[in-house]
């Protein structure tokens, strides 16, 4: 098993998730761990490596 740091998301997962709510792309933020929906003005979290795609677990972003 192969020690592959938490904070480094696989491309091809980022490729093929979109926002739940919107269905529409999402954009990595590395810095925060975040995938972001603008479309839906969401911020969803990034757990130990895992996206969290659930609206009830997202933050609302600001304006």
């Amino acid at each position: 098993m192969t020690d592959v740091p938490v904070n480094i998301i696989d491309r091809k997962l980022l490729e093929i998730l979109v926002c739940p709510v919107t269905k529409t792309t999402l954009e990595y933020d590395k810095e925060k761990m975040e995938l972001i929906s603008r479309a839906a003005r969401l911020a969803y979290p990034i757990r130990d490596g895992i996206p969290i795609m659930l609206p009830d677990e997202a933050r609302p972003l600001e304006d």
